[in-house]
């Protein structure tokens, strides 16, 4: 069963645990961002947006159907032209999946998204996300977004 995301989430992200952070407690963490991250785009939040990445040049983002842009300068832009041209979404996420291996983490999902694209049916994409370790605790690095057309049988 697949769970949703909606409005703030109002408690700042737990930051990692020092010297030697146990793997429940990273994944956990990861998963809060992602939290966060859904939060985000329900709300258009652009300040939650920004919260849950990392402002450098070598973040990256791909939104289905679009070039891959790089750079926080570029992703946050897009952030902000996604919120103001798009009708809002809400995102139900299924077979989501953490991996932490020391100061990188990737999950896997499906966002299904409901009112994207003006389809009353939704539309689901699979996503890929990746996220470093920082000062501040775990932030996104690249995020990508790929909508499936088709399941293999």
């Amino acid at each position: 069963m697949g769970h949703r995301y909606r409005g703030p989430i109002e408690s700042s992200p737990p930051p990692s645990p020092s010297p030697s952070p146990s793997p429940d407690a990273d994944e956990e963490s990861v998963r809060v961002i992602v939290e966060r991250f859904y939060a985000a785009f329900e709300g258009r939040d652009l300040d939650l947006m920004s919260d849950v990445w990392v402002h450098d040049d070598t973040v990256v983002c791909t939104h289905p159907g679009w070039a891959s842009l790089h750079g926080w300068a570029a992703v946050s832009a897009s952030w902000f032209a996604i919120f103001e041209q798009s009708a809002p979404m809400q995102v139900f996420v299924t077979d989501e999946r953490v991996r932490v291996e020391g100061d990188l983490a990737w999950v896997s999902l499906d966002e299904n998204l409901l009112g994207a694209g003006g389809d009353e049916a939704g539309t689901t994409v699979s996503a890929l996300k990746v996220l470093q370790r920082t000062g501040d605790g775990w932030r996104l690095v690249a995020h990508h977004g790929s909508v499936v057309v088709g399941r293999p049988e």
